[in-house]
């Protein structure tokens, strides 16, 4: 399977993803942990990648996405956007609402 319909895949498959610099359990970067921080709020399970240890994803995601940065937060097949966006929707009261229709359509 070539890198693209991989990434595809993964978005097709998990209701909720999120591409970050390492794990929820051992972040690595502070973007990362923040966006972390938010979804484990929520209280629902999500899906993720290391891009740390995934080069080719971490090369072809941001092509895919037209999105340049990581992390990149992916529900329902649809880019969220990234930690800015994330913590500005938190701030807003989007993110818990969004994240739990999501799990329960899973």
């Amino acid at each position: 399977m070539d890198i693209e319909t991989l990434i595809k895949k993964q978005i097709a498959d998990n209701s909720v993803i999120l591409y970050m610099k390492g794990t929820p359990q051992f972040p690595q970067c502070g973007f990362s942990a923040r966006t972390v921080e938010a979804l484990t709020q929520v209280g629902e399970p999500f899906a993720y990648v290391n891009i740390l240890e995934n080069p080719e994803i971490r090369s072809t995601l941001p092509r895919i996405a037209n999105w340049p940065t990581f992390p990149q937060l992916w529900v329902k097949g649809e880019l969220i956007g990234g930690c800015d966006i994330v913590m500005d929707m938190v701030q807003k009261g989007e993110l818990a609402p969004l994240i739990k229709e999501a799990a329960v359509k899973a």
